[in-house]
């Protein structure tokens, strides 16, 4: 999984937003195995701990990207969110479709993240000529964010193609590139497994403990568990609870 190992004919760049956690690892994945050069972007916002972006900076090093952005803003100062202010992660929901929690907007849900995030991706692919983004969305196994479905994409593409120089002027057409929209856990963890992905280098958890394990119980945990699971694969990061050992496979840690 390096720029090095692909032969690349004719160097068409890409930005991929990665965050450090499963998706977007398996996202920076894809665009290199279709020979994307990648400039990846990845942001410090007041998040609750930073160990997702000590794996961003691991997994982007491993990849051998182009250009690795980290980009510090501070989404604290508004709050309202589990994961930027003190409001306590949820833990133990219940996600099955048919549960009324699973039709929530959880607290983890941060205020217009993916727009903020998408819109400094599209200033760097203006910069760079990168006509694709990559972003690792995904409407089927998720938390219920409103930022991830496929009107919100399609819409956010839209303008961002009335709203840059390259593509009023015809010099490029934006992408937003969603490959895994549509895929469950466990289908994004066999292709990215397909593609050589070391998701032991990935960090999922929400809130995860001060020796860095996951709590096994945040949404974030139990649809990563789910996926590994229902894929037939061990889940090679450490979990705090013993449930959440037993699912992951890992009673032997």
């Amino acid at each position: 999984m390096t720029a090095e190992s692909k032969t690349i004919t004719s160097e068409h760049a890409a930005v991929v937003l990665l965050s450090g956690g499963l998706d977007s690892t398996t996202v920076l994945a894809i665009a290199q195995s279709e020979g994307f050069v990648v400039h990846a972007l990845t942001f410090r916002y007041g998040q609750r701990h930073l160990l997702e972006v000590e794996a961003a900076k691991r997994i982007a090093r491993d990849a051998g990207v182009r250009q690795h952005h980290l980009i510090d803003i501070d989404l604290t100062q508004f709050g309202a969110s589990a994961l930027t202010a003190d409001i306590p992660v949820p833990k133990d929901r219940d996600l099955a479709p048919t549960s009324a929690s699973a039709k929530e907007i959880p607290t983890t849900y941060v205020p217009a993240r993916n727009t903020i995030f998408l819109s400094y991706a599209v200033a760097l692919a203006e910069v760079t000529g990168s006509s694709s983004i990559f972003i690792g969305v995904n409407a089927l196994d998720y938390s219920g964010y409103p930022d991830c479905r496929p009107e919100y994409i399609k819409a956010f593409e839209t303008m961002a193609n009335l709203a840059t120089r390259a593509a009023v002027e015809g010099k490029m057409q934006l992408t937003i590139r969603t490959p895994l929209i549509a895929l469950s856990k466990a289908g994004i963890i066999k292709l990215g497994s397909s593609l050589g992905v070391d998701y032991s280098q990935t960090t999922s958890c929400y809130d995860p403990g001060s020796n860095g394990e996951a709590c096994g119980r945040c949404d974030a945990c139990q649809l990563r568990l789910k996926g590994f699971s229902e894929a037939g694969l061990d889940d090679p990061i450490g979990y705090a609870s013993a449930p959440a050992r037993a699912l992951a496979g890992r009673d032997a840690q």
